[in-house]
Protein backbone atom coordinates (compact mmCIF):
# COMPACT_ATOMS: atom_id res chain seq x y z
CA UNK A 1 0.00 0.00 0.00
CA UNK A 2 1.35 3.45 -0.88
CA UNK A 3 1.91 5.87 1.98
CA UNK A 4 0.08 8.57 0.03
CA UNK A 5 -3.12 6.57 -0.22
CA UNK A 6 -5.89 6.58 2.34
CA UNK A 7 -4.63 3.93 4.69
CA UNK A 8 -6.44 1.04 6.31
CA UNK A 9 -4.33 1.00 9.42
CA UNK A 10 -4.78 -1.96 11.71
CA UNK A 11 -2.56 -4.71 12.97
CA UNK A 12 -5.31 -7.27 12.23
CA UNK A 13 -7.42 -6.06 9.30
CA UNK A 14 -9.73 -9.06 9.43
CA UNK A 15 -10.68 -8.21 13.05
CA UNK A 16 -10.57 -4.46 13.14
CA UNK A 17 -9.84 -1.85 10.48
CA UNK A 18 -10.33 1.88 10.32
CA UNK A 19 -9.87 4.50 7.62
CA UNK A 20 -7.25 6.99 8.80
CA UNK A 21 -8.21 9.82 6.41
CA UNK A 22 -11.57 11.05 5.26
CA UNK A 23 -12.34 12.21 1.72
CA UNK A 24 -10.80 15.62 2.50
CA UNK A 25 -7.47 14.02 3.52
CA UNK A 26 -8.09 14.91 7.16
CA UNK A 27 -7.44 12.44 9.98
CA UNK A 28 -10.70 10.95 11.20
CA UNK A 29 -11.69 11.29 14.88
CA UNK A 30 -11.98 7.51 15.10
CA UNK A 31 -8.38 7.00 14.02
CA UNK A 32 -7.06 9.64 16.42
CA UNK A 33 -9.01 7.95 19.21
CA UNK A 34 -7.37 4.60 18.38
CA UNK A 35 -3.91 6.20 18.64
CA UNK A 36 -4.83 7.81 21.97
CA UNK A 37 -6.13 4.51 23.35
CA UNK A 38 -2.97 2.68 22.28
CA UNK A 39 -0.80 5.39 23.88
CA UNK A 40 -2.82 5.21 27.12
CA UNK A 41 -2.35 1.43 27.19
CA UNK A 42 1.35 1.72 26.41
CA UNK A 43 0.80 -0.61 23.47
CA UNK A 44 3.83 0.22 21.36
CA UNK A 45 3.31 -2.52 18.80
CA UNK A 46 -0.24 -1.34 18.21
CA UNK A 47 0.99 2.25 17.77
CA UNK A 48 3.62 1.16 15.29
CA UNK A 49 1.07 -0.81 13.23
CA UNK A 50 -1.28 2.18 13.18
CA UNK A 51 1.39 4.64 12.07
CA UNK A 52 3.84 2.72 9.89
CA UNK A 53 1.85 3.16 6.65
CA UNK A 54 0.82 6.74 7.36
CA UNK A 55 2.36 9.53 5.31
CA UNK A 56 4.85 11.70 7.32
CA UNK A 57 2.67 14.79 6.74
CA UNK A 58 -0.28 12.95 8.28
CA UNK A 59 1.83 11.80 11.22
CA UNK A 60 2.79 15.45 11.78
CA UNK A 61 -0.87 16.40 11.61
CA UNK A 62 -1.68 13.67 14.12
CA UNK A 63 0.89 15.08 16.55
CA UNK A 64 -1.02 18.36 16.52
CA UNK A 65 -4.18 16.58 17.70
CA UNK A 66 -2.44 14.80 20.59
CA UNK A 67 -1.54 16.08 24.04
CA UNK A 68 2.10 16.42 25.05
CA UNK A 69 1.82 13.23 27.11
CA UNK A 70 0.49 11.21 24.19
CA UNK A 71 3.09 12.66 21.80
CA UNK A 72 5.83 11.56 24.20
CA UNK A 73 4.63 7.96 23.91
CA UNK A 74 3.93 7.97 20.17
CA UNK A 75 7.30 9.41 19.11
CA UNK A 76 9.17 6.58 20.83
CA UNK A 77 7.47 4.01 18.59
CA UNK A 78 7.95 5.71 15.25
CA UNK A 79 10.38 3.81 12.96
CA UNK A 80 13.57 5.88 12.41
CA UNK A 81 12.83 6.53 8.72
CA UNK A 82 9.27 7.67 9.44
CA UNK A 83 10.47 9.78 12.38
CA UNK A 84 13.06 11.43 10.12
CA UNK A 85 10.53 12.35 7.46
CA UNK A 86 8.01 13.54 10.05
CA UNK A 87 10.26 15.95 11.95
CA UNK A 88 10.52 18.59 9.15
CA UNK A 89 6.72 18.51 8.78
CA UNK A 90 5.96 19.37 12.43
CA UNK A 91 4.95 22.80 13.67
CA UNK A 92 7.94 24.51 15.26
CA UNK A 93 6.62 24.39 18.81
CA UNK A 94 5.64 20.74 18.59
CA UNK A 95 8.94 19.79 16.94
CA UNK A 96 10.95 21.36 19.76
CA UNK A 97 8.90 19.40 22.29
CA UNK A 98 9.24 16.14 20.35
CA UNK A 99 13.01 16.56 19.97
CA UNK A 100 13.37 16.71 23.75
CA UNK A 101 11.82 13.23 23.98
CA UNK A 102 13.91 11.46 21.33
CA UNK A 103 17.15 9.78 22.48
CA UNK A 104 20.13 11.40 20.78
CA UNK A 105 21.25 8.12 19.22
CA UNK A 106 17.82 7.55 17.66
CA UNK A 107 17.73 11.13 16.44
CA UNK A 108 21.20 10.87 14.90
CA UNK A 109 20.12 7.73 13.05
CA UNK A 110 16.94 9.42 11.84
CA UNK A 111 18.71 12.54 10.58
CA UNK A 112 20.95 10.45 8.33
CA UNK A 113 17.80 9.58 6.34
CA UNK A 114 17.21 13.25 5.46
CA UNK A 115 18.71 15.57 2.89
CA UNK A 116 21.13 18.06 4.39
CA UNK A 117 18.67 20.98 4.27
CA UNK A 118 15.95 19.12 6.21
CA UNK A 119 18.48 17.70 8.65
CA UNK A 120 19.88 21.18 9.32
CA UNK A 121 16.36 22.55 9.94
CA UNK A 122 15.81 19.89 12.60
CA UNK A 123 19.23 20.26 14.26
CA UNK A 124 18.68 24.02 14.42
CA UNK A 125 15.84 23.48 16.92
CA UNK A 126 17.97 21.43 19.33
CA UNK A 127 19.40 22.81 22.55
CA UNK A 128 23.15 23.35 22.40
CA UNK A 129 24.09 20.35 24.54
CA UNK A 130 21.67 18.04 22.71
CA UNK A 131 22.93 19.32 19.36
CA UNK A 132 26.50 18.47 20.28
CA UNK A 133 25.55 14.92 21.33
CA UNK A 134 23.48 14.29 18.21
CA UNK A 135 26.16 15.61 15.83
CA UNK A 136 28.82 13.61 17.62
CA UNK A 137 26.80 10.44 17.00
CA UNK A 138 26.58 11.08 13.25
CA UNK A 139 29.07 10.08 10.53
CA UNK A 140 31.65 12.78 9.81
CA UNK A 141 30.36 13.51 6.29
CA UNK A 142 26.76 14.05 7.44
CA UNK A 143 27.91 16.10 10.43
CA UNK A 144 30.05 18.36 8.25
CA UNK A 145 27.19 18.97 5.80
CA UNK A 146 24.82 20.00 8.60
CA UNK A 147 27.39 22.23 10.31
CA UNK A 148 28.14 23.90 6.97
CA UNK A 149 24.44 24.61 6.38
CA UNK A 150 24.04 26.05 9.88
CA UNK A 151 26.94 28.39 9.15
CA UNK A 152 24.78 30.42 6.75
CA UNK A 153 22.29 33.11 7.78
CA UNK A 154 18.93 31.77 8.92
CA UNK A 155 16.79 33.01 6.02
CA UNK A 156 19.42 32.69 3.30
CA UNK A 157 19.66 30.39 0.31
CA UNK A 158 22.64 28.69 1.97
CA UNK A 159 20.46 27.56 4.86
CA UNK A 160 17.66 26.55 2.53
CA UNK A 161 19.71 24.57 0.01
CA UNK A 162 20.55 20.88 0.06
CA UNK A 163 24.19 20.10 -0.49
CA UNK A 164 23.42 16.87 -2.37
CA UNK A 165 23.47 17.80 -6.06
CA UNK A 166 23.99 16.02 -9.38
CA UNK A 167 26.69 17.64 -11.52
CA UNK A 168 28.56 16.55 -14.65
CA UNK A 169 31.52 18.01 -16.57
CA UNK A 170 30.70 19.71 -19.83
CA UNK A 171 32.73 17.24 -21.93
CA UNK A 172 30.52 14.29 -20.92
CA UNK A 173 27.77 12.86 -23.11
CA UNK A 174 24.43 11.35 -22.15
CA UNK A 175 25.84 7.83 -21.76
CA UNK A 176 28.63 9.00 -19.44
CA UNK A 177 26.13 10.84 -17.28
CA UNK A 178 23.62 7.98 -17.00
CA UNK A 179 26.38 5.51 -16.10
CA UNK A 180 27.66 7.90 -13.45
CA UNK A 181 24.19 8.33 -11.96
CA UNK A 182 23.71 4.57 -11.72
CA UNK A 183 27.03 4.14 -9.96
CA UNK A 184 26.19 6.72 -7.30
CA UNK A 185 23.48 4.66 -5.62
CA UNK A 186 22.66 6.04 -2.15
CA UNK A 187 24.92 9.06 -2.71
CA UNK A 188 22.41 10.57 -5.11
CA UNK A 189 20.09 13.34 -3.92
CA UNK A 190 16.76 11.93 -2.83
CA UNK A 191 15.02 14.28 -5.26
CA UNK A 192 16.55 16.01 -8.27
CA UNK A 193 15.21 17.30 -11.56
CA UNK A 194 18.29 18.64 -13.33
CA UNK A 195 21.89 17.69 -13.90
CA UNK A 196 24.08 20.78 -13.67
CA UNK A 197 26.85 20.99 -16.25
CA UNK A 198 30.00 22.49 -14.70
CA UNK A 199 33.31 23.79 -16.00
CA UNK A 200 36.73 22.59 -14.70
CA UNK A 201 36.51 24.82 -11.60
CA UNK A 202 32.99 23.60 -10.73
CA UNK A 203 31.10 26.65 -11.95
CA UNK A 204 27.70 25.78 -13.49
CA UNK A 205 27.42 26.65 -17.17
CA UNK A 206 24.03 25.10 -17.87
CA UNK A 207 21.49 22.52 -16.82
CA UNK A 208 20.02 19.40 -18.39
CA UNK A 209 16.57 18.24 -17.33
CA UNK A 210 16.43 14.56 -16.38
CA UNK A 211 13.55 14.11 -18.83
CA UNK A 212 15.73 15.48 -21.67
CA UNK A 213 18.61 13.24 -20.63
CA UNK A 214 16.49 10.07 -20.76
CA UNK A 215 15.09 10.88 -24.21
CA UNK A 216 18.44 11.61 -25.89
CA UNK A 217 20.80 9.04 -27.49
CA UNK A 218 23.78 8.03 -25.36
CA UNK A 219 26.26 9.68 -27.69
CA UNK A 220 24.66 13.15 -27.43
CA UNK A 221 27.01 15.68 -25.74
CA UNK A 222 25.56 17.39 -22.67
CA UNK A 223 26.51 20.72 -24.22
CA UNK A 224 23.92 20.07 -26.94
CA UNK A 225 21.17 19.47 -24.39
CA UNK A 226 21.87 22.00 -21.68
CA UNK A 227 19.74 25.10 -21.16
CA UNK A 228 20.61 28.40 -19.43
CA UNK A 229 20.14 28.32 -15.66
CA UNK A 230 19.12 30.79 -12.97
CA UNK A 231 21.89 30.79 -10.40
CA UNK A 232 21.07 31.51 -6.77
CA UNK A 233 23.72 33.23 -4.65
CA UNK A 234 24.36 31.46 -1.38
CA UNK A 235 23.63 34.61 0.64
CA UNK A 236 20.39 35.58 -1.13
CA UNK A 237 17.35 36.02 1.08
CA UNK A 238 14.79 33.23 0.90
CA UNK A 239 12.05 35.67 -0.13
CA UNK A 240 14.16 36.70 -3.11
CA UNK A 241 14.72 33.04 -3.97
CA UNK A 242 10.99 32.32 -3.80
CA UNK A 243 10.32 35.28 -6.11
CA UNK A 244 12.84 33.98 -8.67
CA UNK A 245 11.27 30.51 -8.61
CA UNK A 246 7.77 31.93 -9.01
CA UNK A 247 8.68 34.40 -11.76
CA UNK A 248 10.65 31.95 -13.89
CA UNK A 249 8.58 28.84 -13.08
CA UNK A 250 11.60 26.93 -11.81
CA UNK A 251 11.59 23.39 -10.47
CA UNK A 252 15.15 23.56 -9.18
CA UNK A 253 18.09 25.94 -9.26
CA UNK A 254 21.82 25.67 -8.48
CA UNK A 255 23.27 27.58 -5.53
CA UNK A 256 26.72 29.12 -5.99
CA UNK A 257 29.22 30.63 -3.57
CA UNK A 258 30.96 34.00 -3.88
CA UNK A 259 33.33 32.53 -6.46
CA UNK A 260 30.50 31.19 -8.60
CA UNK A 261 31.21 27.54 -7.70
CA UNK A 262 28.37 25.05 -7.33
CA UNK A 263 27.71 24.27 -3.65
CA UNK A 264 24.14 22.95 -3.65
CA UNK A 265 20.66 23.17 -5.09
CA UNK A 266 17.22 24.38 -4.09
CA UNK A 267 14.13 22.45 -5.23
CA UNK A 268 10.55 23.53 -5.59
CA UNK A 269 9.31 21.59 -2.55
CA UNK A 270 11.43 23.87 -0.35
CA UNK A 271 10.09 26.94 -2.12
CA UNK A 272 6.46 25.91 -1.54
CA UNK A 273 7.23 25.81 2.19
CA UNK A 274 8.88 29.22 2.06
CA UNK A 275 5.96 30.81 0.20
CA UNK A 276 3.50 29.36 2.71
CA UNK A 277 5.66 30.51 5.60
CA UNK A 278 6.01 34.05 4.28
CA UNK A 279 2.29 34.32 3.52
CA UNK A 280 1.44 33.09 7.02
CA UNK A 281 3.81 35.61 8.58
CA UNK A 282 2.33 38.49 6.56
CA UNK A 283 -1.24 37.54 7.47
CA UNK A 284 -0.37 37.29 11.17
CA UNK A 285 1.55 40.55 11.17
CA UNK A 286 -1.28 42.41 9.48
CA UNK A 287 -3.45 41.33 12.41
CA UNK A 288 -0.76 42.19 14.95
CA UNK A 289 -0.32 38.55 15.98
CA UNK A 290 2.94 36.68 16.47
CA UNK A 291 3.70 33.33 14.86
CA UNK A 292 1.51 30.81 16.71
CA UNK A 293 0.89 27.14 16.14
CA UNK A 294 -1.01 24.31 17.78
CA UNK A 295 1.82 23.72 20.22
CA UNK A 296 1.83 27.28 21.60
CA UNK A 297 0.91 27.67 25.25
CA UNK A 298 -1.56 30.23 26.58
CA UNK A 299 1.30 32.26 28.06
CA UNK A 300 3.16 32.34 24.72
CA UNK A 301 0.04 33.44 22.84
CA UNK A 302 -0.73 36.16 25.39
CA UNK A 303 2.85 37.48 25.24
CA UNK A 304 2.55 37.70 21.47
CA UNK A 305 -0.79 39.50 21.41
CA UNK A 306 -0.76 41.86 24.40
CA UNK A 307 1.84 44.31 23.00
CA UNK A 308 -0.24 44.91 19.89
CA UNK A 309 -3.42 45.24 21.91
CA UNK A 310 -1.61 47.81 24.07
CA UNK A 311 -0.70 49.76 20.94
CA UNK A 312 -4.31 49.57 19.81
CA UNK A 313 -5.37 50.85 23.23
CA UNK A 314 -3.09 53.86 22.79
CA UNK A 315 -4.41 54.62 19.31
CA UNK A 316 -7.99 54.26 20.56
CA UNK A 317 -7.19 56.83 23.24
CA UNK A 318 -5.97 59.15 20.48
CA UNK A 319 -9.32 58.84 18.72
CA UNK A 320 -11.14 59.41 21.99
CA UNK A 321 -9.17 62.61 22.54
CA UNK A 322 -10.58 63.98 19.28
CA UNK A 323 -14.09 63.25 20.49
CA UNK A 324 -13.26 65.11 23.72
CA UNK A 325 -12.44 68.24 21.71
CA UNK A 326 -16.02 68.32 20.40
CA UNK A 327 -17.72 67.42 23.65
CA UNK A 328 -19.83 70.56 23.54
CA UNK A 329 -21.04 69.86 20.02
CA UNK A 330 -22.05 66.31 20.94
CA UNK A 331 -23.95 67.54 24.02
CA UNK A 332 -25.98 69.88 21.85
CA UNK A 333 -26.57 67.39 19.03
CA UNK A 334 -26.79 63.91 20.58
CA UNK A 335 -27.45 62.33 17.16
CA UNK A 336 -23.77 62.82 16.34
CA UNK A 337 -22.84 60.21 18.98
CA UNK A 338 -25.01 57.69 17.15
CA UNK A 339 -23.48 58.35 13.73
CA UNK A 340 -19.78 58.77 14.66
CA UNK A 341 -18.94 55.04 14.66
CA UNK A 342 -20.29 54.66 11.12
CA UNK A 343 -17.79 57.10 9.61
CA UNK A 344 -14.78 55.65 11.45
CA UNK A 345 -15.77 52.02 10.84
CA UNK A 346 -16.23 52.45 7.08
CA UNK A 347 -12.97 54.41 6.89
CA UNK A 348 -11.12 51.68 8.79
CA UNK A 349 -12.44 48.94 6.53
CA UNK A 350 -11.61 50.90 3.38
CA UNK A 351 -8.11 51.60 4.68
CA UNK A 352 -7.58 47.92 5.45
CA UNK A 353 -8.65 47.03 1.90
CA UNK A 354 -6.14 49.45 0.37
CA UNK A 355 -3.46 48.30 2.82
CA UNK A 356 -3.95 44.60 2.08
CA UNK A 357 -3.81 45.12 -1.68
CA UNK A 358 -0.69 47.27 -1.38
CA UNK A 359 1.18 44.84 0.90
CA UNK A 360 0.38 41.99 -1.47
CA UNK A 361 1.53 44.02 -4.48
CA UNK A 362 4.81 44.87 -2.73
CA UNK A 363 5.38 41.22 -1.79
CA UNK A 364 4.83 40.04 -5.37
CA UNK A 365 6.87 42.92 -6.89
CA UNK A 366 3.79 44.15 -8.78
CA UNK A 367 4.20 47.55 -7.13
CA UNK A 368 7.44 49.48 -7.49
CA UNK A 369 8.72 52.97 -8.18
CA UNK A 370 7.80 52.66 -11.85
CA UNK A 371 4.05 52.42 -11.21
CA UNK A 372 3.68 53.75 -7.64
CA UNK A 373 2.25 57.13 -8.69
CA UNK A 374 -0.24 55.59 -11.11
CA UNK A 375 -1.34 53.05 -8.53
CA UNK A 376 -1.69 55.75 -5.86
CA UNK A 377 -3.93 57.87 -8.10
CA UNK A 378 -5.99 54.78 -8.90
CA UNK A 379 -6.53 54.09 -5.18
CA UNK A 380 -7.60 57.72 -4.67
CA UNK A 381 -10.08 57.36 -7.52
CA UNK A 382 -11.41 54.15 -5.96
CA UNK A 383 -11.76 55.89 -2.60
CA UNK A 384 -13.64 58.79 -4.20
CA UNK A 385 -15.91 56.42 -6.12
CA UNK A 386 -16.66 54.40 -2.99
CA UNK A 387 -17.48 57.60 -1.16
CA UNK A 388 -19.80 58.86 -3.89
CA UNK A 389 -21.65 55.54 -3.88
CA UNK A 390 -22.02 55.19 -0.11
CA UNK A 391 -22.44 58.86 0.87
CA UNK A 392 -25.95 59.33 -0.65
CA UNK A 393 -27.13 56.13 1.05
CA UNK A 394 -26.04 57.10 4.55
CA UNK A 395 -26.89 60.75 3.95
CA UNK A 396 -30.50 60.07 2.99
CA UNK A 397 -30.89 57.54 5.80
CA UNK A 398 -29.49 59.95 8.41
CA UNK A 399 -31.59 62.88 7.13
CA UNK A 400 -34.75 60.78 7.34
CA UNK A 401 -33.80 59.28 10.72
CA UNK A 402 -33.13 62.64 12.38
CA UNK A 403 -35.53 64.75 10.35
CA UNK A 404 -37.19 66.05 13.53
CA UNK A 405 -33.85 67.40 14.81
CA UNK A 406 -31.98 68.70 11.77
CA UNK A 407 -32.05 67.14 8.30
CA UNK A 408 -28.65 68.69 7.54
CA UNK A 409 -27.07 65.93 9.61
CA UNK A 410 -27.46 63.83 6.45
CA UNK A 411 -25.33 66.28 4.45
CA UNK A 412 -22.65 66.34 7.15
CA UNK A 413 -22.23 62.57 7.38
CA UNK A 414 -22.32 62.21 3.58
CA UNK A 415 -19.50 64.75 3.17
CA UNK A 416 -17.55 63.19 6.05
CA UNK A 417 -17.90 59.76 4.45
CA UNK A 418 -16.40 60.91 1.14
CA UNK A 419 -13.49 62.72 2.79
CA UNK A 420 -12.66 59.88 5.20
CA UNK A 421 -12.68 57.29 2.40
CA UNK A 422 -10.19 59.46 0.53
CA UNK A 423 -8.02 59.59 3.67
CA UNK A 424 -8.35 55.81 4.03
CA UNK A 425 -7.22 55.18 0.46
CA UNK A 426 -4.30 57.56 0.85
CA UNK A 427 -3.07 56.20 4.19
CA UNK A 428 -3.77 52.57 3.25
CA UNK A 429 -1.34 52.84 0.36
CA UNK A 430 1.23 55.34 1.59
CA UNK A 431 1.87 53.58 4.92
CA UNK A 432 3.22 50.28 3.53
CA UNK A 433 5.02 52.13 0.71
CA UNK A 434 6.81 54.34 3.25
CA UNK A 435 7.74 51.40 5.46
CA UNK A 436 9.06 49.54 2.44
CA UNK A 437 11.22 52.53 1.42
CA UNK A 438 12.62 52.58 4.98
CA UNK A 439 13.55 48.88 4.59
CA UNK A 440 10.94 47.87 7.20
CA UNK A 441 8.42 45.09 6.85
CA UNK A 442 5.23 46.82 5.59
CA UNK A 443 3.05 44.10 7.10
CA UNK A 444 4.21 44.60 10.69
CA UNK A 445 2.66 47.87 11.88
CA UNK A 446 0.69 49.16 8.90
CA UNK A 447 -2.71 47.96 10.10
CA UNK A 448 -2.44 49.69 13.48
CA UNK A 449 -1.34 52.95 11.89
CA UNK A 450 -4.05 52.87 9.22
CA UNK A 451 -6.83 52.16 11.73
CA UNK A 452 -5.61 54.89 14.07
CA UNK A 453 -5.43 57.41 11.23
CA UNK A 454 -8.87 56.67 9.80
CA UNK A 455 -10.41 56.84 13.29
CA UNK A 456 -8.66 60.11 14.07
CA UNK A 457 -9.57 61.82 10.82
CA UNK A 458 -13.02 60.22 10.71
CA UNK A 459 -13.98 61.74 14.04
CA UNK A 460 -12.21 65.02 13.28
CA UNK A 461 -13.86 65.50 9.86
CA UNK A 462 -17.35 64.46 10.96
CA UNK A 463 -17.46 66.42 14.21
CA UNK A 464 -15.64 69.39 12.69
CA UNK A 465 -18.15 69.63 9.80
CA UNK A 466 -21.02 69.20 12.26
CA UNK A 467 -19.70 72.08 14.37
CA UNK A 468 -19.36 74.33 11.30
CA UNK A 469 -22.66 73.44 9.60
CA UNK A 470 -25.04 72.69 12.43
CA UNK A 471 -24.05 75.19 15.14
Amino acid sequence: MSTTDTALLSAEPDVEEHVALDEDYVLTPGFVEKVVDAADDGDGMRLRSLLEDLHPADVADLMGFLTAEHRAVVVLWLPPELLAETLPELDDGIREEVLERVPHGTLAEALQELDSDDAAAVVEDLEDDQRERVLAAMPEVDRAAIESSLGYAEDSAGRLMQREVMAAPQFWNVGDTIDHIRRQGDDLPELFFDIYVVDPVNRPVGGVAVSSLLRAPRSTPLSDLMDPINEIAVDQDQEEVAYIFEKYHLISAPVVDAGGRLVGQITVDDIVNIIQEENREDILRLAGVSDEDRGSSVAEIVRGRVPWLAINLATAALGASVIGLFEGTIQQIVALAVLMPIVSAIGGNAGTQALTVTVRALATRELNSANATRTFLRELAVGMANGLVLAPLIGVAAAFWFRDEDWRIGLVIAAAMVLNLLVAAMVGMLTPLTLSRLKLDPAVSSAVFVTATTDFFGFLIFLGLATIVLL
